[in-house]
């Protein structure tokens, strides 16, 4: 890593810390939502984390997609999702899916053998489903149903259900690592291309009322649904008012 870059991480990491100093403007702890009572600590580690994307992360993958054309980057996607197919496998069989993981297995080698390694996605066009199940999902299947809301450094969003989770699906990952020797141009490549599938939800959250109540919100709801099936809209115009509600989803 070249000194210019070193020197752009620790100028990032400085802004970070000078912004997560003011960055907490959470209620009092009884107006606080009930699944993120530690607000303010997310709050901070939240503006920490955005300003290192916005700093480094973000303007390299801005540079990676003006130079990667549209189809390639579909390409790489798909095959570090395929990379990632066998801890899914995994999951959905302790969640007692048998059926679900045959076809994962199914989808894995028809990408892998025909797919030239999971660069095409033929196992879609095939009507095998994808599956999505990480260790997180399997707590809560087993139980583990409510969980506070919790900002992990570097990894954004989560709950301490899910970041128990994380820790032990990265375990999964050794596989796939393993698969391209760690090499870190693969691995680093993996991040930018995650984050690449992500810049389509920058204007969103640039005009967010409220940039943080946004995405706790918007990832809490997407596990919701991951978890149970159910959607719930959040009443984004709640936050405009002052009296604002404590039972908003």
């Amino acid at each position: 890593m070249g000194n210019a870059m070193i020197r752009k991480i620790i100028l990032a990491t400085l802004a970070a810390l000078l912004l997560s100093a003011c960055a907490t403007t959470a209620p009092p702890p009884d107006q606080r939502h009930p699944t993120d009572p530690w607000e303010p600590y997310n709050r901070n580690m939240y503006a920490f984390n955005r300003s290192i994307d916005k700093a480094v992360i973000r303007p390299v993958t801005k540079g990676y997609q003006a130079i990667v054309p549209d189809p390639l980057e579909t390409g790489i996607s798909n095959f570090f999702t395929n990379l990632k197919s066998l801890p899914v496998v995994v999951n959905l069989m302790l969640q007692g899916r048998p059926g679900d993981s045959v076809e994962m297995i199914a989808r894995f080698s028809m990408n892998t053998i025909l797919g030239l390694a999971g660069f095409f996605d033929v196992a879609t066009k095939a009507g095998l489903p994808q599956f999505d199940e990480d260790f997180g999902q399997t707590l809560a299947v087993w139980g583990w149903d409510e969980s506070r809301y919790f900002v992990l450094p570097l990894f954004g969003p989560g709950t301490i259900r899910d970041g128990l989770g994380r820790g032990l699906d990265s375990y999964g990952d050794l596989l796939w690592r393993e698969a391209v020797d760690g090499r870190w141009p693969v691995l680093a490549l993996d991040l930018v291309q995650r984050r690449a599938d992500l810049m389509s939800l920058e204007n969103q959250l640039e005009n967010a009322f409220d940039e943080y109540l946004f995405v706790r919100d918007a990832w809490l709801q997407s596990r919701r649904f991951k978890i149970t099936g159910e959607s719930q809209t959040p009443d984004y115009d709640s936050f405009l008012d002052d009296d604002w509600d404590e039972d908003q989803p």
